[in-house]
């Protein structure tokens, strides 16, 4: 469980460690599309499932990678 001092903290957190659907396509060097099929494979969990994109822990994208 993470805990935030501040708003800024947080703010930091988020900037640096999540990341929506087109940066974790740049990151794993594949299509929107592949994230999609990843995610409904359960090989690539989404925190968040926004309208048209999704947002994901950039650990675990970097881990897909591996």
């Amino acid at each position: 469980m993470f805990h935030f001092q501040n708003y800024d903290a947080l703010k930091d957190f988020i900037c640096s460690e999540i990341v929506e659907t087109t940066e974790a396509a740049n990151i794993l060097g594949c299509s929107r599309q592949y994230i999609d099929q990843l995610v409904k494979e359960q090989k690539l969990i989404p925190i968040k499932i926004l309208n048209r994109n999704k947002l994901f822990y950039k650990p675990h994208v970097l881990a897909r990678k591996k």
